[in-house]
C-alpha cells in the first residue's frame, strides 16, 4: 500500500510544479513552514499536491498521521503508522533552477529512525525513483537494486558531501583523501547514491533534520551499508521528528565507513 501511495504522491508532486523550477513565481516568498525555513511558492504547490493523494488515502479509510516540512503534522485517525513528507528535498535547488530535487515520503510504524518501514525518493526532474520496504530490499526504478563495488579498500573515489560552508571544513580529512567530491543539494537521493554504491561515502558534518534522512538510510541498512553520526554512534534509536538532528556519515560499505570514519575523526582530533 504505501509505496503505491506514496508514488501515487510523488507523481501529482511532479505534475504540480512543472514550469516553476527557476522562475520568479516559484520561488516567491510565502510564510515559514513547520520545518522553520521559508515556505515558497513551489513549496506550497508540492505540498497541497502530496496531501491531497494522502487526504484521499484516508478518506478511503486509511488511518495514520502525517507530518510534512510545511505544515507540520496532520493526524487522520490514527497516531501510527507516522508518514513523513519532504514535498521538495533540495528546494534551494528547485528555487534556482538548477535540476536536481526530490519528493522524500517515508512511513515508520514508531517513534525512531530503526523503525521506518518504507521509504520513498523521486527524482523531481529526471523521474529516478527510489524505493525500500524494511526487510524485503531496496529498489531503483523498481529493480532491486545492486550496489556497485567499491574499487579501492585503501581510498574513496567518490565522495558525498551537505554542508553549510563553515562545517564543510570539519570533513577536509575525507575530501582530501578522496578522488572527487560531489555536493548534489538533496539529501534524500545523496543517500539513495551511497546505498548504489556509486558514492562510496557520504557526510553531513552538520546537525541535519533525522525527517529528511528517513527513507533513504532504510535504502541503506537494506542493501547492507553502514550509517552512523560522525562520531560513529548508532542513530537507530533517535527519535524522529522535524525539530530532531543528527550528523550522518554513511559508507556504501562497511569497509569504506570505517575508512571514512577515520580519516573524518583523524581530522577532528588534531584541530
Amino acid at each position: 500500500m504505501w509505496v503505491e501511495l506514496f508514488r501515487q504522491a510523488g507523481e501529482a508532486v511532479k505534475t504540480a510544479i512543472k514550469g516553476y523550477s527557476g522562475t520568479e513565481a516559484g520561488r516567491a516568498e510565502l510564510t515559514r513552514g513547520a520545518g522553520g525555513d521559508i515556505t515558497v511558492e513551489i513549496d506550497r504547490l508540492a505540498e497541497q499536491a502530496a496531501m491531497a493523494e494522502l487526504e484521499r488515502a484516508a478518506a478511503a479509510g486509511a488511518e495514520f498521521t502525517v507530518i510534512s516540512e510545511e505544515i507540520g503534522r496532520r493526524r487522520f485517525g490514527a497516531d501510527f503508522p507516522l508518514v513523513f513528507l519532504d514535498p521538495i528535498d533540495g528546494s534551494l535547488n528547485a528555487k534556482q533552477g538548477i535540476p536536481l530535487f526530490s519528493t522524500m515520503l517515508s512511513v515508520l510504524d514508531g517513534p525512531h529512525l530503526d523503525d521506518v518501514l518504507a521509504g520513498y525518493v523521486l527524482n523531481l526532474v529526471s523521474g529516478e525513483e527510489w524505493t525500500a520496504v524494511r526487510g524485503r530490499g531496496a529498489f531503483r526504478n523498481n529493480e532491486r537494486l545492486t550496489p556497485l563495488a567499491p574499487r579501492s579498500r585503501k581510498s574513496l573515489e567518490l565522495l558525498g558531501v551537505e554542508s553549510s560552508p563553515r562545517s564543510i571544513f570539519k570533513a577536509r580529512g575525507l575530501i582530501e583523501r578522496s578522488e572527487k567530491v560531489r555536493i548534489l543539494g538533496s539529501m534524500a537521493i545523496s543517500i539513495a547514491h551511497t546505498a548504489s554504491g556509486s558514492f562510496d561515502a557520504f557526510i553531513c558534518p552538520i546537525e541535519a533534520r533525522l525527517f529528511d534522512m528517513t527513507a533513504s538510510v532504510l535504502m541503506a541498512r537494506e542493501v547492507g551499508a553502514v550509517f552512523t553520526d560522525v562520531a560513529g554512534k548508532d542513530i537507530g534509536k533517535r527519535a524522529v521528528g522535524l525539530d530532531r538532528r543528527s550528523s550522518l556519515l554513511v559508507g556504501a560499505t562497511p569497509a569504506a565507513h570505517a575508512l571514512a570514519l577515520r580519516l573524518y575523526q583523524e581530522t577532528v582530533s588534531v584541530e
